[in-house]
């Protein structure tokens, strides 16, 4: 007789989860990691150690007691911050009570905004090569990823063709390439 252990041993992760590829990328981050005098951006990690006004701001907060949980949107004064940032940046209002959150990083805001609007096997058109989590967040939310290629011979862009031939009915969102990152 199969221990109930063992039968939940397979059992403990969903078939979506099982089913994502392994990142490659992880692999080259762990040689990277063993060796001396090499920079690794791989991962959008500056090459620095956090400045000194940021780290004693850190400390700060937590001698002040700012140890506990924020809202789950972020501080507000930070989320004033970014709508400021944007106005003068791009010239765009956005309310900070409610039309701005803070998260953690660029994945969890992709993950949480593909969670609140894909419906099961709506697609997310990708231009690749990108961070390697995209296809994962689309496929944990419910999404069937769609790679489109951004080619080098087109300085990593995404030709429009390739755009219009990859929209379906299914088409939900194209994640796009602004000059920072994904958009």
């Amino acid at each position: 007789m199969q221990a109930v252990s063992d039968v939940n041993k397979t059992k403990r992760l969903s078939k979506r989860v099982a089913e994502l590829k392994p990142s490659g990328i992880r692999k080259f981050f762990d040689i990277v990691a063993t060796m001396k005098d090499v920079i690794s951006l791989g991962i959008g990690e500056p090459d620095f150690t956090t400045p000194k006004p940021i780290l004693d701001a850190g400390i700060r907060s937590l001698q002040n007691g700012e140890t506990h949980y924020t809202s789950n949107q972020g501080k507000f004064e930070l989320r004033r911050g970014i709508a400021d940032n944007l106005q003068n940046l791009y010239k765009v209002k956005y309310d900070p009570a409610t039309e701005v959150v803070a998260t953690v990083g660029v994945s969890e805001a992709l993950y949480l905004t593909f969670t609140a609007i894909l419906e099961a096997g709506d697609e997310v058109i990708i231009p690749t090569p990108c961070f390697v989590s995209y296809q994962g967040e689309v496929i944990l939310a419910g999404g069937v990823p769609v790679e489109i290629p951004a080619r080098l011979e087109n300085n990593f862009t995404v030709d429009p063709d390739d755009i219009r031939n990859a929209i379906t009915s299914r088409t939900k969102v194209f994640t796009g390439r602004g000059p920072h990152g994904v958009q």
